[in-house]
């Protein structure tokens, strides 16, 4: 009798516990799971500046060009400087040392018409340098579909080769266009005509666009809401290049303009040590 009831009382314990794990096989798999957004990022933007070492008033927009980075940071307004168009070229028109055929046929693409212009996401052409800072605050306003991050992972002095990886992450809706990757380079000193007609010939020019590294548009490129992306890219620098100097910037643009943009370092960062952290 002692053992009858024994048992019954188990049963009677285990049974509710028996229920819940056969009822979970019974629960809809679109029940299981909530759905969670990813977390919105902040928009940096690309400023493409059109330039030229004859081009009298480009030291004036080069300057509020820096303001503005240093307004906001480096990292979040990214200037990439093409040196095109006539003013990128003697009288005769010989080209000087940093104009590029990248640089002219983009120039020739997106009808620039005068110097210094800046393309802001190319969404906004502009060549007034007050109106800039207007233009970009808002530009910098506009929310962003995806994170884009890169970073250098390998350079090898012996042969200029680079190696980088860029991360990306669909945080709203569905981006599809083209991912492009090019290469600046800063603290180039060369001869730079002057508003006040002079020639400052140890004029430091930075941000100067080099090379592209996956062609002149870029790859084809879609990320997903949620979805994640690395994309691994390699180039080979030029001789006379200083790649302590060098930044890679990787964007993502369509139709509408680009959606996100960021910039790493030609040459991998230093791990922080365990003190540093």
């Amino acid at each position: 009798m002692k053992r009858i009831l024994l048992h019954l009382i188990i049963y009677i314990i285990a049974a509710p516990a028996l229920l819940l794990l056969t009822g979970c096989d019974e629960v809809d798999e679109t029940d299981r799971y909530v759905y969670v957004k990813p977390a919105a990022v902040g928009r940096n933007i690309l400023i493409e500046d059109y330039t030229g070492q004859r081009c009298v008033n480009c030291p004036t927009g080069n300057d509020q060009l820096h303001a503005l980075q240093e307004q906001y940071g480096a990292d979040t307004v990214i200037v990439v400087g093409f040196h095109s168009g006539p003013l990128a070229k003697s009288v005769r028109r010989v080209p000087y040392a940093l104009w590029t055929q990248d640089g002219e046929d983009y120039y020739n693409h997106w009808k620039v018409e005068n110097q210094p212009s800046i393309f802001i996401d190319r969404v906004t052409l502009n060549e007034t340098t007050t109106a800039w800072p207007t233009l970009v605050r808002d530009e910098l306003q506009k929310p962003a579909s995806l994170k884009l991050t890169a970073k250098a992972t390998a350079y090898s002095a012996a042969d200029s080769l680079c190696t980088f990886e860029v991360y990306a992450q669909g945080t709203d809706g569905t981006t599809t266009g083209h991912v492009q990757l090019w290469i600046t380079e800063d603290g180039i000193t060369d001869f730079q005509y002057m508003l006040d007609g002079s020639v400052n010939r140890e004029y430091v020019h930075n941000h100067v666009y080099r090379m592209a590294v996956n062609g002149l548009w870029g790859d084809d490129f879609s990320i997903k809401e949620g979805e994640e992306k690395t994309l691994p890219y390699t180039c080979k620098l030029k001789g006379g290049w200083k790649p302590e100097n060098m930044h890679m910037v990787a964007f993502v643009y369509n139709d509408s303009g680009v959606q996100q943009v960021t910039t790493c370092t030609v040459i991998p960062a230093e791990e922080p040590t365990a003190e540093e952290e």
